[in-house]
């Protein structure tokens, strides 16, 4: 197995001869601070396979319905055989890296009076990816099994769902393939979701499941529809993918609501930084991608399974693409006065679907290889010329990559961070002559490779969670 951690090594030298520039001054006004440059990242973004992803995305239409009420003992047809195939997969991926994931099934039984009217058992598969030196920060990846038509209580007629959502269980697999040819710090979990289209059921069941094992998740990329490049509006476009993120945390209290009142952070929750780290990941990492960010928890009063996370003050983002088409998605499969309705699989672009797996998969391998992110995140600096940022170091043992931290800012309407200044292995930094009235400031934890974890905004607002 690779150690990413080792190869990232020979980015250090580099990024320490940049210190006169990076490690001590701002960056120049309305550029984004650099991203140590990584051999090891750049082929994590050209790793993924049209082909095995088109194979993949194939098979799972195959099973002709993915329903969550479909048949569950033919080995042909229905979710049962489909759960059982991603079982398989993600055995055979372990099984290639010595035994490097952890594949498990995580169930419970639901029943409600709208969309599961008898009692069934919601069946997700995960395949775990431990971290060698901080194994309970946990980030995730996850697509959805199940599939639908136009009545949603439809679980016999076919439903291949091509796009809607074996693209985005497919580049799931994908990704466990490459990734788990590198060892990293932290833990990274591969999530094949079920019951999305009933009602979120799969990823509430494995949201309080990781609550309950302990978990500290700091990141959940949900992947839901990556293969349309062609919209019903009309427009064709493979270079741009959406993600979506939540601003103000459903679980915020009174009295941090007043405290957000007074010292912002309505764009800087964490699933909002975990978007735009997305964003500079696709910037530097992978070739003819732009991320649209989204400032809205998913598309207009719809909703994907990054949202039960996010209902649990988790941080969490829908990967997704930009232009959909509507006469795919929940349909019958039909000809009706000359137009195609369904989500078969010549609806999918193949090469799209890879290059959101490779934003993806690079988003990933950042996230776990990046030190702990900072934590207790506090800033003062009323009445002051001066800003005042200070944060928790974590244990030397859970951070042994660890070299220190970059402090962010930003203008208050600007949408990504403009400026930073590394400060060293430190837990307090006086930014002098930097008016905390006129922007806002985060710090990142910055790894011996250089790799960075997502800017923590102070407070509340902004909080990751802690190190435990």
């Amino acid at each position: 197995m690779h150690d990413l951690r080792d190869s990232f090594r020979t980015g250090l030298v580099a990024a320490m001869s940049l210190s006169g520039s990076l490690l001590a001054m701002a960056e120049p006004a309305g550029s984004a601070p650099d991203i140590v440059d990584n051999a090891d990242l750049h082929a994590i973004a050209v790793a993924p396979s049209a082909d095995r992803l088109a194979a993949d995305i194939r098979t799972l239409a195959g099973f002709g319905t993915r329903h969550t009420l479909s048949e569950t003992e033919s080995e042909t047809r229905g979710i049962g055989a489909a759960r059982r195939w991603i079982f398989d997969e993600f055995t055979g991926i372990s099984a290639a890296c010595g035994g490097c994931l952890e594949v498990i099934y995580v169930a419970d039984t639901v029943v409600d009076n709208n969309r599961v009217p008898e009692p069934t058992e919601i069946v997700n598969v995960l395949a775990i990816q431990r971290g060698v030196s901080d194994p309970n920060r946990v980030v995730m990846m996850s697509g959805d099994i199940d599939s639908r038509v136009s009545d949603v209580l439809n679980s016999v007629s076919d439903s291949p769902g091509a796009n809607d959502n074996a693209t985005g269980l497919a580049g799931t697999l994908e990704a466990a393939r490459i990734l788990s040819a590198y060892e990293f710090d932290g833990t990274i979990v591969y999530a094949a979701l079920s019951g999305e289209e009933q009602g979120l059921y799969g990823g509430a069941i494995v949201a309080d499941w990781a609550l309950a094992e302990g978990w500290n998740v700091k990141a959940v990329l949900n992947n839901d529809m990556i293969g349309n490049s062609v919209g019903i509006n009309g427009v064709k476009n493979n270079t741009t993918a959406r993600v979506f993120s939540e601003g103000t945390r459903v679980t915020e209290t009174p009295d941090e609501a007043r405290e957000r009142r007074f010292s912002g952070g309505e764009v800087d929750s964490p699933s909002r930084n975990l978007a735009r780290y997305i964003d500079r990941i696709a910037d530097h990492y992978i070739p003819n991608l732009d991320v649209m960010m989204v400032y809205r928890l998913d598309r207009f009063r719809r909703g994907g399974h990054h949202i039960p996370f996010n209902d649990r003050g988790l941080p969490g983002v829908r990967i997704m693409e930009t232009n959909e088409h509507y006469d795919r998605q929940h349909q019958d499969i039909r000809q009706e006065n000359g137009r195609s309705f369904g989500d078969t699989i010549d609806g999918v672009d193949f090469d799209y679907v890879a290059k959101l797996t490779a934003l993806n998969a690079v988003s990933l391998a950042g996230l776990a290889s990046a030190p702990p992110f900072p934590a207790d995140v506090e800033i003062a600096g009323a009445v002051s010329p001066d800003t005042n940022i200070s944060w928790r170091r974590p244990a030397s043992e859970q951070a042994p990559n660890l070299a220190g931290y970059r402090v962010y800012w930003r203008l208050t309407d600007q949408p990504q961070w403009q400026w930073s200044r590394y400060v060293g292995d430190v837990e307090a930094f006086t930014l002098e002559n930097i008016v905390i009235d006129n922007y806002f400031f985060g710090v990142a934890s910055v790894a011996k490779n250089g790799v960075e974890s997502p800017v923590v905004f102070p407070g509340a607002m902004g909080d990751f969670g802690g190190y435990e």
